[in-house]
């Protein structure tokens, strides 16, 4: 069974900058794709940014060139450096596994296994 377990969210002013952590299983990272997603209030959970187990990376166009995903394999822990961060960027953020997934996804509904979330609120 995986677990993932996020930290590092924080209420931050407009222009800073956050990291998000994801702890996991050393199995999650051999296989499958790792993804984080965010959910605003009102809003439908959207997909953020997903790696896959030989480090191919996706971004959502909304964080292209802002955020960063990443991840350390010695401590089986995925990343999410979140720079410039706007207003807009105030959701909930998940991280997510697809451990069937063998190609790369943005829908929601291939991630099998989710963390709790973590808030992140952007102030102006």
């Amino acid at each position: 069974q995986v677990q993932l377990e996020e930290s590092g969210g924080g209420l931050v002013q407009a222009g800073g900058s956050l990291r998000l952590s994801c702890a996991a299983s050393a199995r999650t990272f051999r296989r499958g794709v790792m993804g984080w997603f965010r959910q605003a209030p009102g809003m439908e959970r959207q997909f953020v940014a997903a790696i896959n187990w030989i480090d191919i990376i996706r971004y959502a166009d909304a964080v292209k060139g802002r955020f960063t995903i990443s991840k350390d394999r010695t401590e089986n822990t995925l990343y999410l450096q979140m720079n410039s961060l706007k207003p807009g960027d105030t959701a909930v953020y998940y991280c997510a596994v697809g451990s069937s997934l063998t190609s790369m996804s943005t829908s929601e509904s291939d991630y099998d296994t989710w963390g709790q979330g973590t808030q992140v609120t952007v102030s102006q």
